[in-house]
């Protein structure tokens, strides 16, 4: 199931809060009645794709909570010193042991094969839906147990916050101590009506970035990696910028709508993303996308490999360890690795050029971080390194001319079902100027939400939102980051 569905939009999301609100006001089973139904319907969110994951997400919360339990028992001295260290080992290794089955199994066997000209046989496995954040998710619950940092959290409590559906699908990465105190404050569990006016707002922008421009930026960007050997050198800029959009629009989107959702259930999800592309440099990137990402990562890999406090060398090595993860984290390929190698060698530059990179323009600054960011992000889209190579070799062609047409109707078949109004060229440039003045000029909308939602203007811009999202359902979607 995803929110750009009718299914969802008309049905699944107003059952969930109608029903939820419902049962917290009868007060029945403790008041627990309405956190029963909502990891319910998240379990229903999780099997709607495909039941036969079910069992694998509740194996997994039920096993994390007998650990945090087990933890719990140091104050008994049942486990102490190094059984501890033990049991933390044991539990992060069978998290990830689930992860590298389901997603880096044939990666690994692909590579073997290759390097010792072996034969092994790859087998045809599903990926679970989002278990590469809920894998994280429940490690930083485990890690965080381990240190003695969870007070209070009851099986219900913990099982909610691990299969929450707004955020199962493509996070953002949630901390107990972002949630679980929430769900233990009754005062939300009653409707906040400024609350759920911001968070239909959220949602509505959300769904609008996904639908109206994602998608739209994705059929030219699928059209031109598909034709690759085609393009002069004017489409592959395009075709690539296209997707410097399609990836913000479609994860910004995604994340705006799991806030938006958790607010109306007067619950908060963290800020995901804070305009990354007006970052003046790749660290200000990294500090501005995929926030909660960075985080974990920062909180369970680097700093415990020491962070910054071993000297420069050190500092450096863990830089490159943490992004080379972050690219094997995103998905099983060497284009993934190398990508995050790129972006880790780029942070370990600017921690020793940062100072003099400081005295140059900041619109300098500004333009270097964004055509790093867009070329690396051609390693993200092509998938192996041939297509890498061939979209590196038209765009270094010098073969200069007019936007092709097969890309450019692609915008003009997505708006007007292949009706010659307008030439398709003025259409896909409008659309790449509208989505650039968004993501660079645009305020945040985070910030916007954090005043009066309830206006005249913001009403207007909810319905038509909503309404030209909702008749743009019909075609095929899926969300880039579902695959991560």
């Amino acid at each position: 199931m995803v929110f750009n569905s009718y299914f969802f939009i008309l049905l699944f999301l107003p059952l969930a809060i109608i029903g939820y609100y419902a049962l917290n006001s009868l007060r029945i089973w403790k008041g627990k009645a309405g956190q029963f139904f909502l990891l319910a319907m998240s379990l229903w969110f999780y099997a709607y794709a495909n039941v036969r994951f079910l069992p694998m997400i509740a194996g997994s919360i039920i096993f994390n909570y007998c650990i945090h339990l087990l933890f719990r028992e140091k104050d008994t001295g049942a486990i102490r010193g190094t059984r501890r260290k033990l049991l933390l080992a044991a539990a992060v290794f069978v998290n990830l042991g689930v992860l590298i089955y389901f997603k880096y199994y044939n990666f690994f066997v692909d590579s073997l094969n290759l390097v010792f000209h072996t034969s092994f046989s790859i087998r045809k496995l599903l990926l679970p839906m989002g278990i590469s954040f809920i894998t994280f998710q429940q490690i930083a619950f485990v890690v965080d147990s381990y240190r003695g940092e969870v007070k209070k959290c009851s099986f219900l409590e913990y099982a909610l916050f691990a299969a929450f559906f707004p955020h199962l699908l493509s996070g953002p990465i949630v901390l107990h101590g972002d949630f679980i105190p929430l769900l233990q404050d009754e005062e939300r569990k009653k409707p906040d009506w400024d609350r759920m006016a911001s968070g239909i707002y959220l949602f509505a922008c959300g769904l609008g970035k996904k639908v109206l421009l994602a998608d739209m930026f994705g059929s030219a960007v699928d059209i031109g990696y598909g034709n690759i050997a085609s393009l002069n050198t004017t489409t592959a800029v395009f075709v690539t910028l296209a997707y410097t959009l399609q990836i913000y629009f479609d994860f910004s989107g995604y994340s705006d709508m799991a806030v938006g959702i958790s607010r109306m259930l007067n619950l908060d999800l963290p800020v995901n993303f804070n305009s990354p592309y007006k970052a003046r440099s790749i660290s200000e990137f990294w500090d501005r996308w995929h926030i909660t990402l960075t985080r974990f990562f920062t909180r369970y890999l680097y700093i415990p490999l020491g962070g910054s406090r071993r000297g420069k060398v050190r500092t450096w090595i863990n830089t490159m360890i943490v992004f080379l993860c972050s690219g094997f984290w995103h998905g099983a390929s060497w284009t993934f690795i190398f990508w995050g190698f790129l972006h880790g060698a780029a942070m370990v530059l600017h921690r020793i050029f940062g100072k003099w990179f400081s005295r140059l323009p900041s619109a300098f600054n500004w333009l270097i971080t964004l055509l790093f960011v867009n070329t690396a992000w051609i390693l993200f889209r092509a998938g192996s390194f041939g297509v890498t190579l061939d979209m590196f070799r038209v765009l270094f062609s010098n073969r200069w001319g007019a936007l092709q047409a097969e890309v450019g109707d692609a915008f003009l078949n997505y708006l007007t079902g292949n009706i010659p109004v307008i030439p398709s060229w003025g259409i896909a440039v409008a659309y790449l100027a509208v989505g650039f003045g968004i993501v660079l000029f645009g305020r945040n909308l985070y910030e916007k939400t954090q005043e009066e939602c309830l206006s005249v203007k913001s009403g207007i811009v909810v319905v038509l939102l909503l309404v030209l999202s909702t008749l743009s359902l019909s075609g095929v979607s899926t969300y880039v980051y579902a695959n991560f």
